[in-house]
């Protein structure tokens, strides 16, 4: 193709220049069509087919093809238009401004995950659209950093993408087949105020928690017991006790304790079942506790295990093309909503997670263009010459 797109430092740039913040807090909250509306010029001036979907007024999903979207056999490069908040007076840059310095490029969203998006249009760009045997979809989703409301509204709306897909999240360009899920419980002791020289005039929410955290040890040492998967660093499923608030006095009979736990399943896992075990385990705990109340709720629906074929031609191709076997991560993405699309799907882009969600995030130069080199042959490969 002629050059219709920008370089791709220069995209990268215009990516980063364009905040696009998603957040629980509405306060940090900020809508991603304005590069929503860049990677669709871009896109355009390829030649391909845009589409934006609108999910409430500020935020929006894309999905460009290269083909025909009635063709189901295609490749998907898919990523999150959104970063995290951040914090700039930490940073020793602008982090809306990309700065190269040091063989690295730094800017918020420069490995989490803007510049994949760069990277991917390039390497569409090495191609002619006519030579397109099977269609090539760049998909951009909004908030996935928080409440992942657009990939969840291409499940709900049981949107065709194709067959294959690959997730540009930043992985140091190793192929990555599974991941754990995500849970957050929140667990509330009620109890009765009163006069702390009397325990008789109240019941502590607080002693209630005691016995109640002491059920939740006991359930993580019988997770970690039963599940292992030597694929992962941390090869059993975590329960964390993240926060723990109650009282307001040292006078006063506590009345209210809440606590919140992160809980980390493995593929296999099932959350609702995860979630029931867990009830169970704490219901018994304050029924003879005169007084005492428990309340077990979920924060959000979770996100869920995600695990791909090992066998699967994508993971055998990204596994060929990387030179590395496919491995496990402990952090989430859009993966397991994809493969409810039923696309076979890996999750493998530029830059370290390390990098991500922390000051001075940078993604590596050497990695634009390995990362355009392997996304280029995943193009040529499914998408011009499939029969190789």
């Amino acid at each position: 193709m002629n050059r219709a797109i920008p370089e791709t430092l220069e995209m990268i740039g215009a990516l980063i220049e364009r905040p696009s913040v998603s957040c629980t807090d509405p306060h940090y909250d900020q809508s991603n069509l304005a590069v929503i509306h860049l990677l669709a010029e871009w896109l355009d001036g390829l030649g391909f087919s845009v589409e934006i979907r609108a999910i409430g007024d500020r935020k929006a999903n894309l999905i460009a093809t290269l083909g025909s979207r009635e063709d189901p056999t295609g490749l998907v490069l898919s990523g999150h238009t959104d970063t995290v908040p951040c914090d700039p007076e930490l940073w020793s840059s602008d982090p809306f401004k990309a700065v190269e310095k040091d063989g690295r490029i730094y800017g918020l969203g420069s490995a989490d995950m803007k510049s994949f998006f760069a990277l991917a249009l390039e390497a569409a760009n090495r191609f002619e659209a006519k030579d397109f045997r099977h269609p090539l979809v760049i998909l951009a989703t909004a908030d996935e950093e928080s409440s992942m409301s657009g990939v969840k509204s291409l499940v709900a709306d049981n949107v065709k993408l194709g067959r294959y897909a690959v997730i540009g999240e930043p992985t140091g360009l190793k192929p990555i087949r599974m991941h754990k899920g995500v849970m957050l419980e929140s667990i509330v002791v009620r109890g009765k105020a009163g006069h702390s020289s009397d325990p008789s005039l109240g019941a502590n929410a607080i002693d209630g928690m005691h016995a109640v955290l002491s059920e939740l040890l006991a359930f993580r040492a019988e997770l970690r017991a039963r599940h292992r998967n030597p694929a992962f660093k941390v090869d059993y499923p975590t329960l964390n006790l993240g926060s723990i608030h109650g009282g307001d006095n040292p006078n006063r009979i506590c009345a209210h304790c809440e606590t919140q736990i992160d809980i980390r399943p493995l593929p296999g896992m099932e959350l609702e079942d995860l979630h029931e075990k867990l009830v169970k385990r704490l219901e018994p705990v304050l029924a003879q506790a005169n007084g005492l109340s428990l309340e077990i709720r979920r924060m959000f629906e979770g996100l869920p295990p995600f695990e791909s074929d090992a066998n699967g031609e994508i993971v055998r191709c990204c596994e060929e093309l990387s030179g590395y076997d496919s491995g496990a991560v402990a952090f989430g993405t859009e993966a397991p909503f994809l493969k409810r699309l039923g696309l076979q799907t890996v999750v493998m882009g530029p830059g370290h997670i390390e990098q991500a969600h922390q000051p001075d995030e940078y993604l590596p130069m050497t990695h634009i263009r390995a990362g355009t080199d392997i996304l280029s042959r995943l193009i040529e490969r499914f998408c011009i010459r499939p029969e190789a």
